[in-house]
């Protein structure tokens, strides 16, 4: 029974494995190639750090893993200076060339947890609108809707308030100005 379930599962995952592929790990857009190897060697030196049996070995392996996660993070650090510099030059190239819509769409993706937009649209149907001119048409119709409404049959009775109303708007005095510092 264990033996044909092994069987079973070593041809499933073999099929999705070629059928498939490999799930693909999304890195940020300023990890470099070398980056990922040292932060993959950084993993193993861990693994060497924690498997170590004597107290030399561990220093030594402690040691090696410090030395490759400074690199990591040096790394990290300078990719992402020169990703934003980059974001930067695009946004004052966009601005030189009038192109408001990459501008826009750049400076919001510079402070972080930037997605696109989802532009549904719905119809009074509640149905999803997907052509552009629609949604358009849509957003007219739903605007007229809003702004020419006729106007309520009982208007509310609200009462004017008074227009003198008890507010000190002489200058400050020397006093007042100093008990605020204070």
């Amino acid at each position: 029974m264990e033996s044909n379930w092994k069987e079973i599962k070593e041809a499933i995952t073999s099929t999705c494995h070629e059928v498939l592929g490999h799930k693909k790990h999304h890195y940020k857009e300023w990890n470099t190639v070398d980056t990922l190897d040292r932060t993959q060697e950084r993993g193993k030196k861990k693994a060497a750090t924690n498997t170590s049996k004597t107290r030399a070995e561990e220093a030594k392996a402690q040691a090696e893993y410090m030395e490759v996660n400074k690199q990591v993070k040096r790394g990290v650090r300078t990719g992402k200076r020169k990703y934003v510099e980059d974001l930067a030059m695009t946004v004052e190239k966009a601005a030189r060339e009038g192109n408001m819509r990459q501008l826009y769409d750049t400076t919001k993706e510079l402070p972080g947890n930037y997605r696109e937009p989802q532009r549904s649209v719905k119809s009074k149907e509640d149905k999803v609108i997907n052509n552009i001119k629609e949604q358009r048409n849509r957003w007219v119709e739903y605007f007229k809707e809003l702004l020419n409404r006729p106007t309520p049959l009982n208007p509310p009775n609200i009462e004017v308030a008074p227009t003198d109303l008890p507010i000190d708007v002489d200058p400050p005095t020397v006093e007042e100005i100093s008990t605020a510092i204070r």
